[in-house]
């Protein structure tokens, strides 16, 4: 672990001294994140209500810079305008970023409305990661209860699929913790209170993500 990467994580026990007793599970979240990037492999998040807000959030965090620039580097560039020559690639070139591949399952209304209707509610989650997912990728399972039935579905797809899971749930982890790889169990049983510590849980593990794969030491 770089040095400033694990600056960020300490910063977060200063920051939210509650979540100092889930540091380890931070690392191993951002460990699991940063083998399942260098695999090329694909992260999938979900939740429902401010938690499909969250996973949309962390995809955000992922695929763009989030604390740090993620310039291309010159080969990269010298790609673009072997392909779509200098005049384009000198604008891509300058404003496109490195990111982790990462896809929020909740960001598909038309196909979950349909799932919903013609199959069952409980896996407008589970059938997309069944179709997308790969041994090797990685779902981020939000859910305050951890009794989210359709997030539940998701991460016993991703089990049975040989995906990695990562789970935010409140203070019980519910049945989410027991199908998890990693949960990071908010110190908290109070919806509104669990999201607000998941929020800089994930911000964490984004930033160390970040400057681990793409950033100086």
């Amino acid at each position: 672990m770089k040095a400033r990467t694990r600056l960020l994580l300490e910063q977060l026990s200063r920051r939210w001294p509650a979540l100092q007793s889930l540091e380890s599970d931070v690392v191993a979240a951002f460990e699991m994140i940063c083998r399942g990037h260098r695999g090329g492999h694909i992260l999938y998040t979900c939740g429902n209500g401010g938690s499909a807000a969250d996973s949309e959030h962390i995809v955000g965090e992922l695929l763009k810079g989030f604390l740090e620039p993620r310039r291309l580097c010159q080969e990269d560039r010298q790609a673009l305008e072997r392909r779509v020559g200098p005049e384009e690639a000198e604008y891509l070139g300058a404003r496109l970023q490195y990111g982790v591949r990462a896809v929020a399952l909740t960001g598909h209304p038309a196909l979950s409305s349909a799932v919903a209707n013609d199959t069952a509610p409980e896996l407008i989650f589970a059938q997309q990661l069944y179709v997308l997912g790969r041994p090797g990728d990685i779902l981020v399972a939000l859910s305050t209860s951890g009794n989210s039935v359709n997030v539940v579905r998701a991460a016993q797809v991703a089990r049975a699929g040989g995906m990695g899971v990562i789970a935010f749930t409140g203070q019980h982890g519910g049945q989410l913790a027991r199908l998890a790889d990693v949960t990071l169990a908010a110190p908290s049983l109070q919806t509104f209170e669990v999201q607000e510590y998941h929020l800089p849980l994930y911000h964490t593990i984004c930033a160390m993500v970040e400057h681990e794969e793409f950033g100086g030491q």
